[in-house]
């Protein structure tokens, strides 16, 4: 009977995290257990992407391409460039903190344009299933261009997918709630904003990282080379730290590195030649 009742609890606990009915979600459990992620091989966009993986190429800045077995293409923080490839994205997601992030006129053949706000000070709430992939978003607060802060005016988005968690943390501008937390639920893999300023203070981005814990950490928005360096000295010892030179990694659940990992990918626009 105990069992019950302490199921019971947790149940009532999780429910009022989220002030409503939890929508399916695989990222989000009382109980985590996965057998991992395994990693990497050099791929050309172009690739066919493996069963059971999902093939991420850092574009530029905060704008990464999410391909999947399927044939899923998405794109983050999309700016309306991601080179000179002709790829019209499946999805594209947004957010509005500068306009290094956002675009006001996406290409009307992109089935789905994910924005990170709505309304000034309500946020938005997005939960597209596609099938192979649930994107999804947590809304965060921002400071606002004009003066103060915009209540919910960016998002992390989330994507599920092959098993995996991946998150993308957006133009943080603090550090998440518990509530926010438990809404973001496990993140295998994370995209970082580490420019020390314009989003988070690294300390406070590093703090975030260590309370996420996620498999593989890709750092983004970083303004040079001696900026990247800063936060890769600062996320130390807990984190290994791997730089290839590449642009793209293959991850897929299988294999945990032993400690998390920070991935160094190097931006590269997607090329019509490659």
């Amino acid at each position: 009977m105990r069992w019950y009742v302490v199921c019971f609890l947790l149940s009532l606990l999780v429910s009022s995290a989220f002030g409503q009915e939890r929508r399916p979600t695989h990222c989000i459990a009382l109980a985590d257990a996965t057998p991992g992620i395994a990693y990497v091989q050099k791929a050309s966009w172009r690739d066919a992407v493996p069963e059971d993986q999902v093939r991420i190429r850092y574009i530029a800045h905060a704008s990464f391409l999410l391909q999947t077995a399927g044939g899923l293409n998405v794109v983050t923080d999309f700016t309306g460039f991601i080179g000179t490839a002709p790829v019209i994205p499946d999805v594209v997601t947004m957010n509005h903190a500068h306009d290094t992030h956002y675009t006001e006129f996406p290409d009307p053949a992109i089935p789905h344009v994910l924005r990170g706000w709505g309304s000034f000070g309500l946020g938005i709430d997005h939960h597209l299933d596609l099938g192979e992939m649930l994107v999804r978003n947590v809304s965060t607060d921002i400071r606002s261009p004009y003066g103060g802060a915009e209540a919910e005016g960016n998002s992390i988005f989330v994507f599920e997918v092959a098993g995996l968690c991946i998150g993308h943390l957006g133009h943080l501008h603090h550090i998440p709630t518990p509530a926010q937390y438990a809404a973001l639920g496990r993140m295998d893999v994370v995209m970082a904003p580490v420019d020390g300023g314009r989003t988070l203070p690294l300390s406070e981005m590093i703090t975030v990282l260590h309370r996420l814990r996620s498999s593989v950490v890709l750092p983004m928005h970083w303004f040079s080379d001696a900026s990247l360096e800063r936060f890769l000295t600062g996320i130390g010892p807990v984190f290994d730290v791997k730089d290839t030179g590449e642009s793209s990694l293959t991850v897929s659940l299988r294999e945990l590195p032993a400690r998390p990992t920070v991935w160094v990918l190097r931006p590269e626009y997607l090329s019509a030649e490659e």
